[in-house]
């Protein structure tokens, strides 16, 4: 799909000279690679979620912070929008390009700049790979916790721009939970930082902002996160189960149980069955549901935590439960996991990854109600999630070949994401809301809520020059889309005119 959207939140972004603009980055920044022709522009018009492409206009590659400053001075004096991107695999078309506008392109900033074993923190730029920080800090029993399934690929400063999460965020927290400080540019190329290397700093806590607000309020030039130090054990449960609702049940037993698992999953049978058949990692392909238990620590409470989960697991009605036997045996389990979604690609000639979160105790409701969903479209769901926080990943399989599909394919997603907020969730865990659920954001929040959202916007961007589009929707968009938010029964938006 062809997204053409080059607006400043819903409004038309005014024509740039291409020529010119080409012209006047050349002089001023003579050795700024830049790629203008159309073979060489098509390799960025999507992130990870390939079926919205649009073609940039511009596509610029700088190895240097006073290119990145340069830059976006020129282009806010000339009023060109930009879009920041990382490694490109978000999954919401977050880093969607702009066809009046350039794709600026952080990926040579990959360096890491100190590991820090005493400090227990690591500067690095923010093009370096997420699994890079933990390699990096190996030598010195530490590692960097958020852990998202793209780890081998995604940078940090995309990381940042998410709040990415992981198979271990139930315990650890998302990226905004293990970040000390950020360096960022402004729109106006200002260097800012956010955050410090002490634990808290006074002030507004603009880390926290930052964190998650998808290239919208500036760009990340350096992060300094959190390091900690690797377990001294981990043991992995596998638990079968002959209904995902048993399953889901069985999460809010744990937790209610005490225990705070470093990882909790679920996968449903057709996830396990293409896990298994692409991965063979050894899971039990006649169960309707598995949960993968992470208990980590010192020695003696994770044997105590293994054996209250194994209890609280046959008692949820789990048909088998099985320890990994070593090493070699847990990471295999949870390599079926973390390429669950490669996977279910071999089921379908494509899918649709949705984002969603829900209080653990709606688990069983909401796997029932996305069944029904599923039948109801005629489109097969493969259901594979962080079950401790209920951050749901809902597998859509469809074919875009066959006419209508694609549509019904998203159609199904965005009710999927509004069952989420009607039991008290969000439409997003982790993968942000980019393009992809923008108007879903119409279900969630209210008037003033997204209008505090645009405030807050325009404090750090009042030209609307940096991602525009993306993530928060005007209250025109929410009219015309009709999936607004009421409270006490009011009409939504009474100060705009109905459709």
């Amino acid at each position: 799909m062809n997204i053409l959207y080059d607006e400043r939140v819903d409004g038309a972004l005014p024509r740039v000279d291409k020529a010119a603009l080409l012209a006047e980055l050349r002089e001023r920044l003579p050795s700024l690679d830049i790629l203008h022709r159309e073979e060489d522009l098509k390799p960025y018009e999507c992130d990870g979620l390939s079926a919205y492409r649009t073609t940039p206009m511009l596509v610029v590659l700088p190895e240097r912070i006073e290119q990145v400053e340069a830059l976006l001075k020129l282009c806010h004096r000339r009023q060109v929008p930009v879009v920041a991107r990382g490694a490109g695999t978000g999954l919401s078309g977050g880093a969607l390009p702009l066809e009046q506008g350039i794709l600026l392109v952080m990926a040579r900033f990959n360096k890491i700049l100190e590991v820090n074993p005493e400090g227990r923190f690591a500067r690095v730029q923010p093009g370096v790979r997420n699994l890079a920080i933990s390699q990096a800090a190996a030598p010195f029993g530490l590692y960097y916790a958020p852990d998202p399934s793209s780890q081998i690929a995604c940078s940090i400063g995309g990381n940042v721009a998410e709040n990415a999460g992981g198979v271990h965020c139930l315990k650890y927290g998302l990226t905004v939970h293990n970040l000390l400080k950020v360096e960022i540019l402004s729109v106006e190329g200002e260097r800012l930082t956010l955050g410090s290397d002490a634990l808290d700093s006074p002030g507004f806590d603009l880390l926290a902002l930052f964190s998650g607000s998808e290239g919208m309020l500036g760009i990340v030039t350096e992060v300094t996160v959190k390091l900690l130090p690797k377990p001294q054990m981990a043991k992995v449960l596998l638990a079968s189960f002959d209904s995902v609702e048993k399953a889901g049940r069985a999460v809010g037993e744990i937790i209610a149980a005490g225990v705070i698992p470093g990882g909790l999953e679920m996968m449903d049978n057709l996830a396990i069955r293409a896990a298994e058949d692409f991965i063979h990692a050894g899971y039990p392909v006649e169960a309707e549901a598995i949960l993968l238990c992470e208990l980590n620590g010192v020695e003696a409470d994770v044997h105590d935590d293994c054996e209250r989960v194994r209890r609280v697991l046959e008692q949820a009605g789990a048909t088998e439960v099985r320890q990994a036997r070593d090493e070699a045996e847990r990471a295999r389990f949870w390599a079926g996991r973390k390429n669950a979604f490669p996977a279910v690609g071999r089921l379908s000639p494509d899918y649709y990854c949705m984002d969603g979160t829900i209080p653990r105790r709606e688990l069983p409701g909401v796997l029932r109600g996305i069944a029904e969903l599923s039948a109801e479209y005629g489109l097969r769901v493969a259901n594979v999630f962080h079950a401790g926080d209920g951050n749901m990943h809902p597998l859509i399989l469809f074919d875009a070949n066959r006419p209508g599909e694609l549509e019904r394919a998203e159609a199904l997603g965005g009710k999927i994401l509004e069952l989420c907020v009607a039991v008290g969730g969000s439409i997003t865990g982790e993968h942000g809301v980019g393009r992809e659920k923008i108007n879903q954001m119409c279900a969630q929040f209210d008037a003033d809520e997204l209008t505090l959202f645009h405030a807050v916007k325009a404090a750090f961007d009042p030209e609307r020059l940096l991602n525009p589009g993306k993530n928060i929707p005007t209250l025109h968009r929410c009219a015309e889309f009709g999936a607004m938010h009421v409270h006490h029964g009011r009409l939504p938006f009474p100060e705009l005119e109905r459709f």
